[in-house]
């Protein structure tokens, strides 16, 4: 079982600064304690046979590859354009003159 003093929660305090009396730190003692024991206890399984993972779902790219193809011609999109000028599609105006 790891042992967590009160100087050394006092030292972690300081460094985050917080501060803290005499009740918060016999608390944060006692917790820091049982998280260190959780973690020695975590230390002991037998991990010889799984593999690393960096997410815990079997996740896959599902977007294909960047690669060029044919898109719309001009004309093709100009078609659908409610109102167009010399091969450009007019937008209405957001800016006030």
């Amino acid at each position: 079982m790891s042992k967590v003093t009160k100087e050394e929660v006092r030292h972690v305090a300081h460094l985050a600064r917080l501060q803290m009396d005499e009740k918060e730190i016999e608390k944060y003692e006692k917790h820091l304690a049982d998280i260190l024991t959780y973690v020695d206890r975590l230390n002991e399984l037998n991990t010889e046979n799984v593999k690393p993972t960096t997410h815990v779902l079997d996740l896959q790219n599902v977007l294909r590859s960047d690669q060029e193809e044919q898109s719309f011609t001009q004309e093709t999109a100009l078609e659908n354009a409610p109102a167009h000028k010399e091969g450009k599609i007019v937008v209405p105006s957001v800016m006030k003159k």
